[in-house]
């Protein structure tokens, strides 16, 4: 059992936690509590730690558990209550030209410049709900190995196609010339979201929390659509926008007949 903060692989896990840079470079991420643990792939499991006290499920892997103190869990845990359980987890993403290029008219979502882990986390799980073929993000949008967006995601992380693009008006172009048609979300010089036909593949920029789509990925779009509100309001949190948009294109699929499961 291991029962020092100076122990090698427990430094390595609080830096998995703390430091997008230790993540990127070791290909490892997080996932905290049995629930996300039990949603990984067996395939994508590096090791598993329980604090000693631990006596709940563990997946059907070889070899035993890293047992820790109870001390030291608390050391390596990011939630207020831990519950025992967290595994160190292979990073995998899907090529964006396999997201583009994927044989259902299921809609693409561009993610540009999110900053907040929760609204990404939960972008990625409302997505799967939705039937979203996949996500393709800036290189700038926040880290979706992030111990925050993980649990957020619920295990959607290791179901829904991402990927991050190092040009992103790029993609966008890549995705036009794939036959996707490419919407905009900003509130101006739009076309009511419900005005428009969907049934055909499209994909969708939402835009960072604050500014919003950027102007040259707004004018690489074919068209600009906005989601019609009351009050005073000025705009949606991007997850709660994304989520309207992916289930209006579900709902338009599902009346026409071209839902793909």
């Amino acid at each position: 059992m291991i029962s020092s903060t100076d122990n090698a692989k427990i430094k390595d896990i609080i830096k998995l936690k703390t430091k997008k840079r230790f993540r990127d470079e070791a290909g490892l991420f997080i996932s905290e509590g049995e629930t996300s643990v039990m949603e990984i792939p067996v395939e994508l499991i590096d090791e598993i730690f329980v604090s000693e006290d631990y006596k709940g499920s563990l997946p059907d892997i070889t070899g035993e558990p890293v047992q820790v103190s109870s001390k030291v869990f608390e050391k390596i845990s990011d939630t207020v209550t831990p519950q025992g359980i967290l595994a160190t987890v292979k990073k995998k993403e899907t090529g964006t030209e396999e997201i583009l290029t994927a044989e259902n008219n299921r809609p693409v979502l561009f993610l540009e410049r999110l900053q907040d882990p929760g609204n990404l986390g939960t972008i990625v799980r409302m997505a799967e709900a939705a039937g979203v073929a996949g996500i393709i993000m800036s290189a700038d949008t926040a880290d979706i190995y992030n111990p925050k967006t993980v649990r957020a995601t619920m295990g959607s992380l290791y179901r829904v196609p991402f990927s991050y693009c190092g040009d992103f008006i790029e993609e966008l172009e890549k995705a036009k010339k794939a036959g996707i048609k490419v919407y905009a979300t900003t509130p101006s010089d739009a076309k009511d979201l419900y005005e428009c036909d969907y049934t055909k593949k499209s994909a969708f920029i939402i835009g960072n929390e604050s500014a919003g789509v950027s102007d040259k990925a707004a004018e690489i779009a074919d068209e600009r659509v906005k989601i019609p509100m009351e009050g005073k309001v000025e705009s949606l949190n991007a997850a709660v926008a994304a989520a309207l948009i992916s289930f209006e294109v579900r709902r338009q699929r599902t009346v026409s007949g071209g839902l793909i499961n």
